[in-house]
């Protein structure tokens, strides 16, 4: 079995967790695609044996934190948090969507209706202003649109070290300020922008959620798609 293993604390604990699962011979044929260099490295510590992720790969489960995920839909927005290293969103989405399954860990303040917050775009680099000010001008009063900055605080422009992912590209935070009727609709939009590689909003199905609070663990599980008719 292939499992695709995410990035964050709850995924970290997930990966150690499995690895003493396979040391104790619960499990074994277990091969870990890691979604970044940390959970590499946590998984190289916990003894599973790893794999690299090649876009043919075939992916029978992956797991994942999720910065927040929307009541109902299930749908959830990735990459909020800063990239360490050689992180990549357009690798972490990959894998997740190559996945025969998809399971998201987070805690219960991070499910919830009406999201705020940002929303992180990635952009062609060549041009970069005219992608952002059609970005703006779309969610115009909604929301406000930042280059994001490699070290320290910036503005609106990144500052004078703009980040640029290990592919080339610029990322935006679409930071919304009023609340998103619906994920999937943003998602939308933002694919119809010229200069837009990709973006935080993933849709999977089937998606498990799995919602940690003090008390209890609640599973949702999200197996096929709303029909609109």
């Amino acid at each position: 079995m292939v499992v695709g293993l995410g990035s964050g604390h709850a995924s970290g604990m997930a990966i150690q967790h499995l690895g003493r699962q396979l040391r104790t011979g619960n499990l074994k044929d277990i091969v870990g695609t890691p979604m970044s260099i940390s959970s590499a490295s946590e998984a190289a510590k916990a003894g599973i044996p790893l794999d690299t992720y090649q876009d043919s790969s075939q992916i029978d489960l992956a797991f994942d934190d999720a910065d927040v995920i929307e009541e109902g839909t299930l749908v959830g927005i990735i990459g909020r948090r800063k990239l360490q290293g050689e992180e990549s969103i357009i690798q972490e989405k990959s894998i997740l969507n190559a996945s025969n399954k998809l399971v998201f860990i987070i805690e219960e303040n991070q499910y919830k209706r009406g999201l705020e917050g940002s929303i992180p775009v990635l952009i062609q680099s060549i041009n970069w202003m005219a992608t952002a000010e059609e970005i703006d001008d779309m969610f115009l009063g909604d929301a406000e649109v930042w280059r994001r900055p490699s070290i320290g605080q910036a503005g609106p422009l990144g500052g004078n070290f703009p980040l640029v992912t290990r592919e080339g590209h610029n990322v935006l935070d679409v930071i919304f300020t009023s609340p998103i009727v619906s994920l999937a609709e943003v998602a939308k939009s933002l694919n119809k922008v010229d200069g837009v590689v990709d973006h935080g909003v993933i849709s999977k199905i089937p998606c498990t959620v799995v919602i940690a609070s003090q008390k209890e663990l609640n599973i949702l599980d999200k197996l096929t798609a709303d029909i609109v008719g």
